[in-house]
């Protein structure tokens, strides 16, 4: 081989080494730039993640966040930062196919107009206060009367219709999004400016936990829960009356016409609603004398001492899904969708399609000093958890 040649060889060899490190470190650089992703893998492979899109925009131009979070068993629950609601939460059946099994809305226009309160975070008052009026002293405060003639669900601008600050929440067995919001001083009639934080987490135990803390600078009522509308069959599936219903309760608080606790407990043993064994949700509905037909009712749970206890379990044998209720709240809410009209504003859900299982304090408690108390004074914290665990039969 010539000199020349020789040369020539060892030139483009040397070129070849220098192009490869070059395009090495420009791909090491690019790689550097991407988001790092946000998932950690479990033992058999598969992956805990999230990850966060744009839902659209209110009217006033600012944006409204769709979260994505899945568990390394494939479960699925979707979150927006406009009301801090639950679009969607999706398990596997005995089979082990997904489905979505909580009403919502498929885009972020099916939301704004007033909607049934699908999925959503509820607050500052859960539930019914009585003529939209309590008193703190001496003073008395004037609510909004949005379910005439009484106060519900935080008014006509509840927790449910604000624009939530968002984070997303990873840890070794549960991925989530943590949610904070401050309702000023005087928001819908309230006292004190109310600091908010709900901690949304679907854990590696298909386990969807909901944590609620909130600290004041003012006395005020404080009644958090949770909205979302199930159907374990999955949604648009049709009635839930064959679904079985057991509450932890043998007492639910009398009301009158306009749902307002009278201030006394009743025992609910042989009675429509004894829910104290397993019973279907449509074998005694009959019995009920609302106007929709259906329940809307406040159990008084047996544990009353803010720990950690199981509260309800509800089981669909069609598809064998189980959803067991556990929570620090000392009230249930058992609602059957009565309401559901097959209207666009309901997502064309028609009547019994769905329940509700809102933990929570009890209704109207700011004006009955027999229940427990829902005012949250300087210098305390507010925390309740409620924790929905989901399997299979």
């Amino acid at each position: 081989m010539s000199y020349t040649l020789r040369n020539c060889l060892v030139s483009l060899f040397c070129l070849s080494l220098l192009f490869g490190i070059g395009c090495q470190r420009e791909g090491d650089q690019e790689q550097s730039n991407q988001e790092q992703p946000n998932n950690s893998s479990a033992e058999n492979g598969s992956a805990m993640n999230w990850n966060k899109t744009s839902y659209g925009k209110l009217t006033d131009d600012r944006e409204v966040d769709l979260y994505t979070c899945t568990n390394v068993n494939g479960l699925v629950v979707k979150l927006i930062t406009y009301g801090a609601i639950v679009t969607s939460v999706e398990v596997p059946d005995r089979d082990g196919k997904l489905a979505n099994i909580t009403l919502g809305f498929d885009s972020l226009a099916g939301y704004l107009p007033r909607h049934p309160y699908f999925g959503a975070t509820v607050g500052r008052y859960c539930n019914r206060i009585a003529k939209g009026k309590f008193k703190l002293g001496d003073k008395e405060y004037s609510l909004a009367t949005n379910n005439d003639p009484n106060h519900l669900h935080g008014g006509e601008n509840g927790f449910d219709r604000v624009l939530w600050e968002a984070e997303p929440v990873q840890t070794e067995s549960a991925v989530g999004v943590k949610f904070h919001y401050v309702s000023k001083d005087g928001e819908e009639g309230y006292p004190g400016t109310l600091n908010v934080t709900v901690v949304y987490l679907l854990t590696n135990d298909n386990e969807l936990s909901v944590e609620f803390t909130a600290t004041t600078d003012q006395p005020t009522p404080v009644n958090l829960t949770n909205h979302n509308y199930w159907n374990l069959s999955g949604a648009g599936s049709g009635a839930i009356l064959d679904h079985e219903l057991e509450i932890a309760a043998d007492q639910f608080l009398a009301v009158d016409e306009t749902l307002i606790p009278t201030g006394e407990l009743v025992d609910v043993k042989g009675g429509f609603l004894d829910f104290t064994e397993p019973q279907k949700m449509g074998a005694r509905i009959q019995e009920s004398k609302l106007e929709p037909l259906g329940y809307d009712h406040c159990f008084a749970l047996r544990s009353q001492d803010g720990s950690m206890a199981f509260a309800a379990r509800v089981t669909d044998a069609a598809s064998g899904r189980v959803m067991e209720i556990q929570t620090t709240q000392p009230g249930l809410q058992f609602y059957s969708g009565n309401f559901l009209d097959g209207s666009e504003g309901g997502g064309g859900n028609q009547q019994h399609e769905a329940f509700c299982l809102e933990t929570q304090h009890y209704p109207d408690s700011p004006n009955q000093p027999g229940f427990p108390t829902t005012i949250l004074k300087p210098g305390e914290t507010y925390q309740q958890k409620t924790v929905h665990k989901f399997s299979v039969k």
